[in-house]
């Protein structure tokens, strides 16, 4: 009996995610063409960009446009920390992460005139924070500001991303509300592309509104983090409700 697509897909998957635990197949490396390994396991082209897929949406293999499929380096976990905390990251002296920040200046519209409590056309600034581990894209992050509150130095590149977000703590007034919605879906087109994931892949999505004391919004956030690697980490402070009889 021919065995099905589905079966020979997760054959050729099996295969050659054993070779790359065992070492066969390095980490970094390039794997031969698609029509190489096409040849190689006598199937079409469409079944084996099917095994690869798999590998793809478990974070094995990456596809960089124009390349080739290449076999990831051992994805390093990025925990979330509820409450308007920094990302934290799993480390690694092999592998430092950078983040490149693009800042732009843009009008308040949609969405964000709704986060932000602003009006249509009202000055923000926009952080583009991508983080990287080595050469491969590893979360994204968009960080709005009203424009008054934007810092004008914030380094274009850096080691770590608390640098950016202490230069935004320096203008902006103490925090009194933190509220961030989580929901896991599929990426956006532009989110796979940015990220380098597979569209099947879901990730975690998180938006984050700081307010101060008067109630005025004076931050937005919207996080992208691959479900392949994100944890999301709240605590829960149960305030005693403390009753004392007048004397």
């Amino acid at each position: 009996m021919t065995p099905s697509v589905t079966s020979r897909r997760h054959v050729i998957a099996d295969d050659i995610r054993n070779k790359i635990s065992i070492g066969r197949i390095k980490a970094g490396a390039c794997l031969p063409s698609e029509a190489q390994l096409a040849s190689r396991y006598g199937v079409s082209t469409a079944t084996l960009r099917s095994a690869l897929s798999v590998l793809q949406g478990e974070g094995v293999v990456e596809k960089i446009h124009g390349k080739g499929n290449f076999v990831r380096h051992p994805l390093r976990r990025i925990t979330y920390i509820g409450g308007g905390h920094t990302l934290r990251t799993e480390c690694s002296a092999e592998s430092a992460l950078r983040v490149g920040v693009r800042t732009t200046n843009l009008q308040a519209h949609g969405q964000l005139a709704c986060l932000l409590g602003v009006s249509a056309s009202s000055p923000l600034t926009e952080f583009l924070c991508l983080t990287h581990e080595g050469n491969s894209p590893h979360s994204l992050a968009r960080i709005y500001v009203p424009r008054d509150l934007s810092p004008t130095d914030v380094p274009a590149e850096s080691h770590c991303c608390k640098s950016a977000e202490a230069k935004l703590a320096e203008l902006r007034p103490p925090l009194a509300e933190v509220r961030e919605r989580v929901c896991a879906r599929p990426p956006t087109p532009e989110e796979a592309a940015t990220l380098r994931i597979s569209s099947t892949l879901s990730v975690l999505a998180i938006t984050r509104v700081a307010a101060d004391r008067t109630g005025q919004v004076v931050e937005a956030a919207l996080l992208v983090l691959p479900g392949d690697r994100a944890d999301a980490f709240f605590t829960t402070h149960h305030m005693t409700d403390e009753r004392t009889n007048g004397g």
